[in-house]
């Protein structure tokens, strides 16, 4: 089908399948998840098992998933909008359907088969233990080791920092060196490891302190020790060495991730603000009819559509085959530093009320907060996008 001027017709993003798909997510999370998040994100509590199942029975575990090993079988696209509607609710819950589908990447022909069917039930999640004290941003400069083993196992000793659910996961995906540092080619000999494990334990030889969060409730994060914790044989993700690939793994994938629960994150401060303003009564009108607020409400729709808009760009272009570093960098840059304004704006709306855990407008600004820091700070993000239009 073409236009008048022979042009291809643009294809809507929003099909009859996908609104369909988004308006199941919507309806879940509205019944399912915000309730439990206004319950317990004010007092730290953690995702409950019950929801954890319900998310599975309805596949959101499995979305990236192939059917061949019981997943949906669908694209970015479709988990993008499931991911937006979830963190519109917690983004923590947003957060947890990626420890399958997204943690999977480097695994070889067994490895698939042999746990991509559990991933896609929610009954094989991951926990990525790859950041140290001295490796944030500078994931090349990680020092924790791995001891090879006479039967083809290996022992891990060192250090991790922001380990989140690594009690409720049930493996952990742990890089270590398995070669001495090298200062020309840092990010050589960094291997990659699989640790199956009880969930709600850490392995055996790990040890961890819960890191005490202001935001990202729902789950623990941790500083994990490990004293000699054992990896069985065959326990390798990719090549032996060639872990640094698996870390970086399907890059645009995680930052479309990312704007996704930034966006939704926006979207329930914008929502929630216009519920508050139009029943909130100041000076005997309510405060939505003040020019003030309704301005504000404008510019935090807009700031939200434009990210949203190239959100779904980079994720038609990401399904047609044409991903792109460049701009995944640039809509997770542009959609979590939106979050951080359209929520602290949110808690303007919301006056003292803003800023008591009576209102879900503190959550969604706390964990909007924390989008502009993992997956790649905002910084590293504009120095990918400077890099590839200017050269290093």
């Amino acid at each position: 089908m073409t236009t008048s001027n022979d042009t291809p017709a643009t294809v809507p993003f929003l099909t009859e399948d996908r609104l369909a798909i988004q308006a199941m997510a919507r309806e879940f999370v509205a019944r399912e998840v915000l309730p439990v998040a206004n319950e317990l994100d004010p007092v730290a509590g953690e995702i409950p098992m019950e929801l954890r199942d319900k998310m599975a029975e309805l596949g959101f575990f499995g979305i990236l998933i192939p059917e061949e090993y019981g997943g949906l079988g669908l694209g970015v696209s479709e988990y993008a909008l499931v991911v937006e509607e979830l963190a519109r609710g917690w983004m923590s819950v947003a957060s947890l359907i990626a420890r399958g589908q997204q943690f999977a990447h480097g695994f070889d022909a067994g490895q698939r088969a042999a746990y991509l069917p559990r991933m896609a039930r929610g009954e094989f999640l991951s926990a990525f233990a790859l950041s140290e004290a001295e490796a944030g941003s500078d994931v090349a400069n990680l020092r924790c080791r791995a001891e090879p083993e006479a039967d083809g196992g290996w022992r891990i000793t060192g250090q991790k920092m922001w380990c989140t659910f690594a009690d409720g996961s049930d493996y952990l995906q742990v890089f270590a060196r398995t070669r001495p540092l090298d200062p020309e080619h840092r990010s050589r000999g960094i291997t990659c490891f699989l640790m199956p494990k009880e969930r709600g334990t850490l392995p055996d030889g790990v040890t961890g302190t819960p890191v005490r969060k202001i935001g990202y409730h729902g789950w623990k994060t941790w500083e994990l020790s490990f004293e000699g914790a054992r990896v069985e044989p065959g326990m390798i993700v990719g090549e032996e060495g060639k872990g640094f690939r698996v870390a970086m793994g399907d890059l645009v994938i995680a930052r479309i991730h990312t704007a996704a629960r930034a966006i939704g994150l926006a979207r329930g401060a914008l929502e929630d603000s216009i519920a508050y303003a139009a029943q909130r009564v100041q000076f005997g009108r309510p405060i939505a009819d003040k020019q003030a607020i309704r301005f504000k409400i404008a510019d935090m729709a807009t700031r939200i559509e434009a990210s949203r808009a190239l959100l779904h760009r980079i994720c038609t272009d990401y399904d047609a085959g044409q991903p792109s570093n460049l701009q995944a960098s640039m809509v997770k840059l542009h959609a979590t530093e939106m979050a951080e304004h359209v929520t602290s704006e949110g808690i303007q709306i919301h006056g003292g009320a803003g800023y008591t855990t009576d209102f879900a407008v503190e959550r969604h600004w706390r964990d909007a907060r924390l989008t502009k820091i993992f997956e790649g700070t905002s910084e590293i993000q504009m120095k990918i996008i400077s890099d590839t239009l200017l050269g290093r």
